[in-house]
């Protein structure tokens, strides 16, 4: 009786006669006197009774018994009905009349629907990482409005950090489908187009697209180069004078391209919190020179924190850790005026190094470890922490350097030294504090890596910054201020092996 009256506004329907034998003469009187005001009804049960009433007269022997409208049916009855029918005869089925659209309005079907098509794609829910080569990404798969759609998350334009992020679909899953559901894909320029998704294990799914010449331009490859790259950079090939970034773009565009969104996804989780983490861990957009603004994620693990690539580069590629913060090991910065000068800033974080250097021998002495304690510009290819373990090419620990107070909050005077490049020079002019850190670098290819000193600058909980004393370079580091679903880790442990994973994809 409830869903009754709440699908269709006026009570039980006329036409459910067990029920009105089971009302008083009272109930059953007053019912049988409710105006109709739906004229498409009365057409239809006039129709029926026309036909019931030329049968009839065709038919010899005694009056066949009446036929019963499909609009006297109880609404559940038709609930049940209009659920097993294709999602795309639905919205015909809703003007056919006030009744049938009254009951496909309510949430009864859509529900139904939504449940039996996301149990088969529940899975693909939350972040993934492609694999584009060193070139990584980031894709955030949620449920919006009666699609499942794949939202490829991209950095602003370079080299504007503070922007908000940029992102367009890649494939979208119908819900309205009940057996099968349907797959489009939206990459190129020329609207939905047939596609296919396949889960392949639970943390792995892959795309592809059917109709890759909808992903062609009536220009050719010169067309989609100017169009692609006004999007990726928001500029011209002329407006970019550096030959190198030259190089760098055109190889980019060459590369990704050959995908056509026929891509593999791996899952990836946002790093778990702890109340003692020096600012909340998460995504954040970083300047990274030619190579423009690539998105990190910073992570703490105990007394390290680690800023992993989401996307990458030839040179350092997605899925490794590009900086590495020894929080033991606190740098006091020279003064404003002292700071200026590069070869002083380097004289303080050298000597950081060193301690740092003899420290890890004391403890490799201590453990009668067979490593070789040289400096932390080699790679390290096993963990040297505690654990939790650590990723590949993480460099040894240290002990810690004693901080008598505490950070003050209100900061101190910043200012990048003398030929220090920075591709954004609207960087914060004070910081909280600085930590002795080591950033990855390495030649085309990911050839010779090596770690280098820097320092690891915290301007506040959404911006921190690396300068990386060997390449005399500064990269700003911005949050990505976006919430996203179903991407939390199910354990401490889980986030670890997803690190390692996503490394060893690239190492």
């Amino acid at each position: 009786m409830a869903v009754c009256a709440r699908l269709c506004g006026v009570g039980p329907s006329r036409g459910c006669r067990r029920r009105q034998q089971r009302r008083g003469p009272a109930e059953t009187a007053a019912a049988d006197s409710e105006p109709d005001t739906d004229p498409e009804e009365e057409r239809i049960e006039a129709g029926s009774a026309a036909l019931s009433g030329a049968g009839g007269d065709r038919s010899a022997g005694p009056s066949s018994p009446p036929r019963c409208s499909l609009l006297e049916l109880p609404p559940e009855l038709l609930v049940e009905i209009f659920a097993s029918l294709p999602g795309t005869d639905l919205p015909s089925l809703a003007q056919v009349c006030t009744k049938f659209r009254r009951i496909l309005h309510t949430d009864t079907i859509w529900r139904r629907r939504c449940r039996e098509v996301l149990h088969r794609y529940r899975h693909i829910l939350g972040l993934w990482q492609p694999d584009i080569g060193p070139y990584g990404g980031l894709l955030n798969v949620v449920v919006d409005g009666l699609f499942i759609i794949g939202w490829m998350y991209l950095p602003p334009h370079d080299p504007h950090v503070d922007d908000p992020m940029r992102f367009k679909p890649l494939f979208r899953i119908h819900l309205m489908e009940r057996k099968s559901a349907t797959v489009e894909c939206m990459y190129g320029h020329r609207g939905p187009h047939n596609g296919h998704v396949q889960i392949v294990k639970k943390d792995e799914f892959s795309t592809k697209c059917n109709q890759t010449d909808h992903h062609r331009m009536s220009g050719g490859r010169q067309e989609e180069f100017r169009t692609w790259l006004r999007e990726e950079w928001g500029r011209t090939l002329e407006d970019i004078f550096h030959e190198h970034m030259q190089e760098l773009i055109l190889m980019k565009f060459i590369y990704t391209s050959q995908y056509d969104n026929c891509l593999t996804y791996r899952r990836i989780y946002l790093p778990p919190s702890r109340p003692d983490d020096l600012i909340r861990p998460g995504l954040f957009k970083g300047t990274y020179g030619s190579h423009g603004l690539e998105i990190v994620m910073l992570s703490f693990h105990g007394k390290h924190a680690r800023g992993t690539k989401i996307t990458g580069d030839p040179n350092i590629p997605a899925g490794q850790q590009t900086v590495e913060i020894d929080l033991r090991h606190r740098i006091q910065l020279p003064d404003a005026e002292s700071l200026h000068d590069f070869n002083e800033l380097s004289r303080v974080v050298l000597e950081v190094r060193e301690q740092v250097r003899k420290e890890q021998e004391q403890e490799q002495e201590q453990e009668g470890g067979p490593e070789d304690a040289e400096g932390l510009g080699q790679q390290s290819p096993q963990p040297h922490e505690e654990p939790p373990a650590e990723p590949a090419q993480a460099p040894g620990d240290g002990g810690a350097v004693a901080v008598a107070e505490p950070p003050a909050q209100s900061g101190q005077p910043f200012v990048l030294p003398v030929g220090v490049s920075s591709r954004n020079e609207d960087y914060p002019r004070t910081c909280r504090m600085c930590f002795y850190g080591t950033g990855l670098i390495a030649g085309h290819g990911f050839t010779s890596p090596e770690r280098t000193p820097g320092v690891f600058v915290l301007f506040d909980e959404d911006r921190f910054g690396f300068i990386w004393l060997e390449l005399k370079s500064f990269s700003l580091y911005s949050r990505v201020q976006a919430a996203f679903r179903n991407a939390d880790a199910p354990s401490p442990q889980a986030f670890e092996e997803m690190l390692k994973n996503i490394q060893s994809l690239t190492s």
